[in-house]
């Protein structure tokens, strides 16, 4: 790599650097050494990339996007149907969606040093509780089609009732009544949807799901349903609209017992269908049982007030196939958005908001009215209902005026008026019906519906309004955390390279970000035109035949995957087939997504290596050969090893009916050097927020598309409710948009262009490279548990801490929070193995930043050493009093062992070079027995 490209800047150790890794490692080139590592068996010769085989320059690859961009069509939207136009308050658009502290931080699993995006998460979830009137809220969903879904199978295992018959409202939103239904079918339970939703309490049902305003616009009274359903041990959920709440009598308040939404409108761009933050809250009773993450209060070593992911195995993959979800991510840089949204704007600011949004309907609707237009709802919040002659014609009215309406049948329309609707778009609209303004100020709310409780009372949302002080709150709050613009996320499994600038500039354009999911396809051609471009590119670094690219994270693409693998079968005549067999090391993700689509899970052994063991596979599907549908294995293995068997594994599982499932989470070390759909598989996802460069945003947004061989193209999801039919033998739908959130895929698009073939090529290389680097050197201090018979690791290596555990009495809590006060953030902690940490470098952290990581595993295992030799008390030491505070440090008392100096600056460069954790070890244990999840008392922090 010249070093003016893309590619050599992305990937940070240059030639000379790699010679001394390669050295270190004893071999004489690049090449050589990756010969070493990928088996000879599944190595690919090229990866053809057509255009963008040779790669971009940055300032190219921008300007060939434009051209792309430049061909979709910004129309003024009043489509509504979940998603509304929005202003981001410029402040939150520049220092959190465009700034790397936010963008580039991990998933909070460290509490320690993640309390700035927990604290935001925090303020989300007491948002969220406040508009809904429910008691406790999760961190965010994936979006609110499939949170409709989990609130249905939530309700489900809560439900004492011996049935599995759930009623939905007709006056739904399309997409998430196909959401339902899909996630319904596999599950065995049966979706009735119903006009009269009494049809409810006189038939039986676990749950009944209504929208909260309708879809058609109107205001409905669920009291006396909620009255009658809990009385028969029903529940009922509620799909809503957070703005709305604003004017709107909480569910809550009139008796629902799960809420559901989505608050997009908070703040974030419509990105063409995502990434946005759905929500869930619930009564109470709900709160251990409820899926995704829980963020809660706990104290630390000093018992002072700390956050950190409450009830951690709710984490599903714990669960494995006995897990009830599958949900790994969530959407946490968008859940942090709305949040400040809403910190900024006050709940003065938003009843503002909603009230003028309702106000202008109202103006709408009587303007209509008046000329003689069908207002087919007689109440409503933001979104009207008409009935008109001929909707053909005045759609392409409204396209000529530069609107779009939401498109309902060939007789009605729908309006919805949104936070940036002006009075020239109102007359606009207006024009289209020959209507003109009529003044109309009047409430038009039914009195039993009108919101009298208040809401966002917290000093938080009172405080920040200002620009100045809200710039210096979200700065404060970055400052508590660690992201990869300080330091390297070692994270294995967890891919965390570099998100470059470039990347990261399109998706703020407002030809991606204020697409509208369902505007018509003449104005998203060059969306559409990219989104082809992006599934041609996974197609050659896979070697499938087709991607999808609709499922919003990893997890969606697995159980989209399961689901076209069971229709695969079931098109043959072998719907029996259930039997889904996964390596006792994979990612627990796997078993959950078999469970979630009605497959048993039978577990293979691993061998002494880590690798799956050849014969009990072959015993297993031969067991279970009539009943087979699928293996579900990771590749390279979740221990960090190529193994050279998969080939034979694949020819097994194929022998007997089966089909593969590749797992691509590791597919960072695969592009250019091998490819799934060459070397044996049928399906894979892919993680595009790890190996293609869409950021982590501290817990979400994800991309996770599913890739097929061409036998299952046809089965790929479609979305069928509004109109999107890839293939008619398709799937139903896994996401709520027919791209899944296409807003950060321009990031994906512009990764592989400017790396190029040799590029991406070259970055699983350096990738392999140094994993194996890390793992050499730190094997000097603490074995490494798992390589190929020639030493040697894949893109991640797992570091065996369990035997200091016996000899000092040090855990890998202990080492992991140790880490912190050299400033790095912890690995990946005992996953796949207990006690252990797996490291992952990437192909995009300098030599330098391994070497300082290599110095701090060395400094502690000289510190347990100190331990171990009676030096330093088990019980008073660096390790197991980190991380250290600077309020600890510089206290005018200090009593432990060792001294201040050695707690505070392990290594000489750390005194030029400090990240002070904000807080001392959390206490996890205590924030289980209290959980409390919704924003701390001013009188705590006083205190």
């Amino acid at each position: 790599m010249t070093s003016t490209t893309f590619a050599a800047r992305h990937i940070a150790p240059d030639i000379s650097d790699q010679s001394h890794m390669l050295h270190t490692l004893g071999y004489g080139s690049l090449d050589e050494f990756i010969a070493a590592v990928v088996p000879d068996n599944i190595r690919r010769d090229n990866m053809a990339l057509g255009e963008f085989t040779r790669g971009y320059s940055e300032e190219a690859a921008i300007a060939r996007l434009r051209e792309h961009a430049d061909q979709n069509k910004v129309l003024k939207s009043f489509i509504g149907q979940g998603y509304y136009g929005t202003h981001t308050p410029a402040v939150i658009l520049r220092n959190v969606l465009e700034n790397p502290a936010w963008y580039t931080a991990y998933t909070p699993y460290q509490p320690e040093i993640s309390q700035g995006r927990l604290e935001a998460l925090l303020n989300y979830q007491q948002m969220i509780i406040d508009l809904t009137g429910m008691d406790i809220a999760n961190a965010s969903m994936l979006d609110e089609a499939t949170a409709a879904a989990e609130a249905m199978t939530l309700a489900l295992r809560n439900s004492k009732l011996k049935n599995d018959i759930f009623y939905v409202s007709e006056d739904i939103f399309p997409q998430t009544l196909e959401i339902i239904q899909t996630r319904a079918k596999p599950l065995g339970i049966e979706v009735r949807v119903s006009a009269n939703l009494n049809d409810a309490i006189t038939n039986d049902c676990f749950a009944v799901l209504v929208q909260y305003p309708a879809a058609s616009g109107a205001l409905n009274d669920y009291s006396e349903l909620a009255t009658a359903a809990h009385a028969q041990g029903k529940a009922v959920i509620a799909c809503s609209d957070l703005l709305a709440l604003t004017q709107l009598k909480s569910p809550g308040e009139w008796g629902a017992d799960i809420v559901i939404g989505n608050t997009q409108r908070f703040g974030v761009p419509f990105g063409f269908g995502g990434p946005h933050a759905a929500f869930m809250a619930t009564k109470d009773a709900f709160k251990r049982s409820m899926p995704g993450r829980l963020v809660g209060v706990s104290v630390d070593a000093q018992g002072n007030p700390a956050l950190r992911l409450a009830l951690q195995t709710r984490e599903q993959h714990i669960r494995r196939e006995k897990a009830t979800s599958n949900i790994c991510t969530a959407q946490a840089l968008l859940a942090i958005m709305a949040s400040m949204y809403a910190v900024y704007h006050g709940p003065d600011g938003l009843k503002k908001i909603g009230a003028r949004v309702h106000r202008l309907t109202s103006s709408v609707a009587a303007a209509l009215t008046a000329a003689h237009v069908a207002v087919v709802n007689t109440t409503w919040f933001d979104t009207l209902t008409l009935k008109v002659k001929d909707a053909s014609a005045l759609h392409h009215a409204a396209h000529v005026a530069g609107l779009n309406l939401r498109a309902i049948d060939a007789q009605h329309v729908g309006i919805s008026i949104d936070e940036t609707t002006t009075a020239a778009d109102v007359h606009a609209l207006l024009t289209l019906f020959d209507a003109v303004p009529v003044h109309h100020d009047a409430d038009t709310i039914p009195a039993a519906l009108r919101r009298e409780s208040a809401f966002l009372t917290h000093p938080i949302f009172n405080t920040h309004h200002s620009e100045h002080a809200m710039l210096r709150y979200l700065r404060e709050l970055s400052d508590k955390d660690l992201a990869l613009d300080r330091t390297m996320i070692p994270l294995g499994s967890c891919t965390m390279k570099l998100n470059a600038t470039s990347e990261m500039l399109p998706v703020t354009w407002p030809e991606f970000g204020q697409i509208h999911p369902f505007a018509p396809n003449s104005q998203t051609v060059g969306y559409r035109a990219m989104i082809q471009e992006v599934e041609a590119m996974l197609v050659a670094a896979t070697g499938y035949a087709a991607v999808s690219l609709q499922p919003n994270a990893g997890s969606q693409g697995e159980y989209a995957g399961l689901l076209i693998i069971q229709k695969y079968h079931t098109s043959r005549g072998e719907s029996h087939r259930n039997i889904c067999l996964i390596p006792s090391s994979a990612h627990g993700t796997n078993p959950a997504s078999a469970a979630m689509v009605g497959m048993s899970v039978v577990v293979v052994a691993c061998d002494e290596r880590g690798n799956v063991d050849v014969a009990d596979l072959k015993a297993k599907a031969e067991q279970h050969s009539a009943n087979l549908a699928a293996l579900m294995i990771t590749y390279p293995s979740t221990h960090g090893v190529f193994e050279k068997s998969i080939t034979e594994i694949c020819d097994t599982v194929h022998a007997h009916g089966g089909q593969v499932y590749v797992d691509g989470a590791n597919m960072n070390a695969m592009v250019g050097l091998c490819a799934p759909g060459q070397f044996g598989g049928d399906v894979s996802h892919l993680n595009l927020h790890k190996t293609f460069a869409i950021p982590h945003g501290g817990g979400g947004p994800g991309i996770g598309p599913v890739c097929v061989a061409a036998h299952l193209e046809q089965f790929l999801p479609n979305l069928n409710a509004i109109g999107y039919q890839r293939d008619a033998h398709g799937i139903g739908a896994v996401s709520a948009a027919p791209y899944g959130s296409a807003g950060v895929l321009p990031i994906t698009w512009m990764y592989i262009a400017m790396m190029g073939a040799a590029g991406l090529t070259e970055a699983s290389k350096v990738a392999i490279l140094s994993a194996n680097y890390l793992a050499k050197c730190i094997s000097e201090h603490f074995p490494i548990l798992y390589t190929a018979e020639n030493g040697l690791v894949a893109h991640e290596c797992i570091v065996d801490v369990r035997g200091v555990k016996d000899t000092a009495g040090i855990t890998v809590d202990d080492i992991a929070k140790r880490l912190m006060d050299f400033g790095f953030h912890a690995p990946t902690m005992s996953f796949p193995v207990a006690g252990t940490l797996m490291i992952e470098p990437t192909e995009s952290e300098p030599l330098a930043e391994l070497d300082r990581f290599i110095t701090a595993f060395a400094t502690i295992r000289a510190e347990i050493a100190q331990v171990e030799a009676g030096e330093l008390p088990a019980e008073d030491n660096p390790l197991k009093h980190a991380p250290h505070t600077a309020a600890v440090v510089c206290a005018n008392e200090w009593t432990h062992a060792y001294p201040r100096e050695q707690a505070a600056y392990p290594v000489a460069s750390l005194r030029t070079r400090k990240y002070w954790p904000p807080v001392a070890r959390v206490d996890n244990v205590y924030g289980d027995r209290n959980l409390f999840c919704s924003c701390i008392p001013v009188s705590e922090y006083e205190a």
